[in-house]
């Protein structure tokens, strides 16, 4: 029992020091730690750093300080913490070589969220799809398409790509194309679709609206049909035309014609 006494003695002679440093240690890390986070958080706030990011990035530097503080409270105990911070770098290592195509997606969302190429709510095209941003990730970005499908896109697949963004502007030029018979009257199909233009309210003045002959085509005279809206507006002026222009020339003996061709045939005669 003596002898127990006896090496417990100097076993918290040899030890009670590091063991008190290693407590006081983790106690004041903790304390400090918590304040550069918050500080951290509040630069990020100030900075007007994306959420997303903020968040991410907070918590990354919290987890990078508190590996710090174990391996400094492990070397005050008596921890040889060089080989420590090595298996930590050789298992570092390996997970980014396994995690590749996770840290690509990564640091894409990071550029994302940096550069801002669309925000929530725009209305994209990419990464071979097209939808309106609902959530941009860190690691994927979600869209929902038109037909209300939820579509949910790697962050790499969108940066390797082109990105089409149709809400960054806050107009728009809509591209129809109308044609006509050859026996029509041209300029009074060109008057009606230029008061159609003038009678809506949604066609802006500036830029003003292009109604003008495209081509002679093989079937018919084709006009191009080009009104300035406002985003928002795009997809309703676009249906609105097409069948205002439409009824227009029913009304007015304006033929719309549809492909024809004319066949010959030639009949052989007997020798």
């Amino acid at each position: 029992m003596e002898e127990i006494l006896v090496k417990l003695k100097e076993y918290v002679a040899m030890y009670g020091m590091r063991i008190i440093g290693a407590v006081l240690l983790l106690i004041i890390g903790r304390v400090v730690i918590g304040v550069l986070t918050k500080a951290v958080k509040n630069l990020f706030t100030r900075s007007n750093v994306d959420e997303t990011l903020a968040k991410f990035l907070t918590s990354m530097v919290k987890i990078a300080l508190m590996t710090f503080l174990v391996v400094a409270i492990l070397g005050t105990i008596g921890v040889q913490t060089f080989s420590l911070v090595a298996v930590i770098g050789a298992a570092g290592l390996a997970i980014g070589f396994a995690l590749q195509g996770t840290l690509s997606n990564f640091a894409a969302g990071v550029m994302l969220i940096l550069f801002r190429p669309y925000r929530t709510g725009d209305y994209i095209m990419a990464g071979g799809e097209a939808g309106t941003v609902e959530e941009i990730q860190i690691f994927n970005t979600i869209m929902k398409s038109p037909d209300n499908r939820q579509i949910v896109i790697p962050n790499s697949q969108i940066t390797s790509g082109s990105i089409t963004n149709f809400s960054a502007k806050e107009t728009r030029r809509i591209d129809l194309v109308f044609g006509i018979g050859y026996g029509d009257d041209i300029k009074k199909a060109k008057e009606l679709m230029e008061k159609i233009l003038a009678e809506d309210e949604r066609v802006l003045k500036d830029p003003a609206p292009t109604v003008a002959v495209l081509e002679l085509a093989d079937s018919s005279v084709n006009f191009v049909f080009r009104p300035w809206v406002k985003t928002a507006d795009y997809w309703s002026v676009y249906f609105d035309m097409t069948e205002k222009v439409k009824l227009e020339f029913d009304k007015n003996g304006i033929s719309i014609p549809f492909p024809q061709r004319d066949i010959h045939v030639f009949e052989e005669k007997a020798a």
